[in-house]
């Protein structure tokens, strides 16, 4: 009698001590049957599944095969094609497969883990085959509207591509919508990984977005153009599906057309319903777009809460807790008001000006109760400080320091102007020849250098530009590449290449 197999043996190899250990022997027998395997031997599953260091003995690996087989993950069969002497015939030999149960648990697991490591996406390559594959059901329905027929076998091929791109695109764009987990887990991040994944992110809901924008325009038209007449398309193919249904009677037939001839119409309700509006409802791109535009501040959100840690602010719960653990370490009373006191500022407030001064002083030590009240202001309470009493304080007369501030740029602006009447001539002169130069005019020399130098892109080129104040034309022409210039500055020598500067003024003479 065949032993039934209950669903919680078949999953009992998830709970036991060897776990890790059922599982490496069960990943070899799905990946044996994407391979189109039928059964394996023990050598063969100790040789190809990814053990943890060091492998196991093939002794263990019987033990764990008889045990999956008692639970109904695997079949095992005698193993007789390597018997070559009669103890080999009565020595227990075993092939094993996946058996039916074992298989449909293996999917679920396989779906489950796939499940927990997808990160949400948004695919911009779905939206360019949702697009291509409309455009190619418009030109069949328009070469059939002139032909003898329509193609349905071709039209089906496109609908059932169109239906796997859409459900992808669908659910991967409801997990990016459900929340942006990478915001939470970005704050245990360091600074140059928020940095990194930031950029990266910002760059991947750009071209999304513009994407999604640019390509949901032309799909919407495509489907407006072929709503029209996508209604006897499916029933078309919901008599083509209906074919391989289980033989009955007329009314069967005809009742499984319907069926199918709706579900192909609920298929294109949703199409529509993602890229154009239903009713007062927006399309869903149109939401998918919004989700994608907010979830940069959500990332913000995140840097700027790891920013907040590492500036140094507390945690108030933390903090009280804390401060819980520290009250209960107390040993005495006595210790435990001094830390109260201590932590919650609780001295003494006897030196607000409210409050009159009292015949006789009281020591720090006095009790709250054992004290007279104190007057507190409500401004204080209110805003945490009080206004001074007493008049106001007169308004300090500042024109003196006016004056001489003002006198210090009438200065520094006299010394600018001596520094352009010294430099600015309008003729051509040598750098060797400048001489001496003050603080100021080497200081407007530096910056003229700097901007026409900015200018040059060989060491022989003539530059000839105005300056970005507009105030000076500069123009420098490279003499002998042996020749040498020497300035004399307050703090040191300029030297360098010789160069035929001419500095002009673009005022207007006054």
């Amino acid at each position: 009698m065949q032993k039934t197999t209950t669903a919680a043996e078949l999953f009992q190899h998830l709970n036991v001590e060897k776990a890790a250990f059922y599982r490496c022997i069960m990943d070899v027998f799905a990946a044996a049957k994407r391979q189109y395997r039928l059964q394996l031997r023990p050598d063969e599953v100790l040789a190809e599944a990814d053990w943890p260091v060091p492998s196991p003995r093939i002794e263990e690996v019987n033990v764990a095969l008889a045990q999956l087989a008692v639970w109904g993950n695997l079949e095992s069969q005698p193993d007789t094609a390597r018997v070559s002497s009669l103890s080999d015939f009565y020595r227990a030999r075993f092939l094993y497969r996946l058996s039916y149960s074992g298989e449909a648990v293996e999917a679920g697991l396989s779906v489950f883990f796939q499940t927990l490591r997808r990160r949400a996406q948004l695919q911009t390559v779905a939206l360019e085959d949702i697009a291509s594959g409309l455009q190619s059901l418009r030109q069949l329905i328009d070469e059939s509207a002139s032909a003898d027929g329509a193609d349905v076998a071709k039209i089906h091929e496109i609908l059932r591509d169109l239906v796997r791109v859409f459900e992808d695109l669908a659910e991967n764009a409801q997990a990016f919508m459900a929340g942006v987990a990478r915001s939470l887990e970005l704050q245990q991040a360091e600074a140059n990984t928020v940095i990194t994944y930031k950029r990266r992110l910002i760059d991947y809901l750009e071209r999304f977005m513009s994407d999604l924008v640019r390509r949901s325009d032309g799909i919407a038209q495509l489907i407006e153009y072929l709503s029209a007449r996508m209604d006897a398309v499916f029933l078309q193919i919901a008599a083509r599906e209906a074919r391989d249904v289980a033989p009955g009677d007329t009314q069967d037939q005809t009742d499984e057309e319907m069926r199918r001839w709706r579900a192909w119409r609920e298929r294109w309700k949703g199409l529509r319903g993602w890229f154009l509006a239903t009713g007062v409802e927006p399309p869903q791109a149109e939401l998918l777009r919004a989700r994608a535009r907010a979830a940069i501040p959500q990332l913000l959100g995140a840097i700027a809460a790891m920013n907040e840690r590492r500036s140094g602010r507390s945690d108030r719960s933390a903090d009280f807790r804390t401060l819980a653990q520290w009250f209960a370490a107390c040993e005495t009373e006595s210790q435990a008001h001094r830390m109260a006191r201590a932590a919650f500022a609780l001295q003494p407030a006897r030196h607000f000006s409210l409050n009159p001064p009292s015949e006789e002083e009281l020591p720090p030590s006095t009790s709250w109760t054992d004290a007279p009240p104190l007057q507190i202001s409500p401004r204080l309470r209110e805003y945490g400080e009080a206004a001074p009493r007493g008049a106001l304080a007169r308004v300090r007369d500042r024109s003196t320091e006016r004056a001489l501030m003002a006198q210090h740029l009438a200065e520094e602006s006299r010394q600018v102007d001596a520094a352009r009447q010294r430099l600015a001539t309008g003729r051509p002169t040598r750098l060797s020849e400048l001489g001496d130069l003050d603080t100021h005019a080497f200081g407007l020399f530096l910056s003229l250098l700097g901007e026409a130098l900015a200018e040059q892109s060989s060491p022989e080129q003539i530059v000839e530009r105005q300056t970005g104040d507009g105030l000076l034309q500069i123009r420098m022409e490279p003499l002998n590449g042996d020749s040498q210039a020497q300035i004399s500055t307050p703090t040191g020598i300029f030297s360098g290449r010789d160069h035929l500067l001419t500095i002009a003024s673009m005022q207007a003479p006054t």
